[in-house]
């Protein structure tokens, strides 16, 4: 039971004070993670599938690739956008910009 008097579900974890203790979660929360855990599965196979480039980092959902300028790039959004066989059926894209230097769309 919460603190609400409904039931919940509660794990052992590492808490804001930095020490082992029980932690209450929600449905919701489990669905945001299970989404984020799967959004850097699709990254890291997008990754793989860009292997030949100089990829420099990324954030999130988004790789900065250091290439030469006759590089094509509805072709790296071509392969970013591939869906990894274990996911048969969900639809992908990904959009691109070129610059000099490393900015926020």
């Amino acid at each position: 039971m919460n603190q609400f008097g409904g039931e919940s579900v509660t794990y052992e974890g590492i808490g804001a004070t930095k020490k082992w203790e029980r932690i209450e979660s929600y449905g919701p929360k489990f669905v945001e993670n299970i989404v984020q855990a799967i959004a850097r599965d699709i990254l890291c196979y997008a990754m793989k599938t860009l292997r030949h480039c100089s990829i420099v980092m990324h954030i999130h959902d988004e790789l900065v690739i250091e290439a030469n300028p006759r590089m094509s790039l509805d072709a790296v959004c071509e392969q970013m956008g591939r869906t990894p066989p274990w996911a048969n059926g969900l639809i992908l894209d990904a959009a691109g910009y070129t610059s000099l230097y490393y900015k926020k769309d």
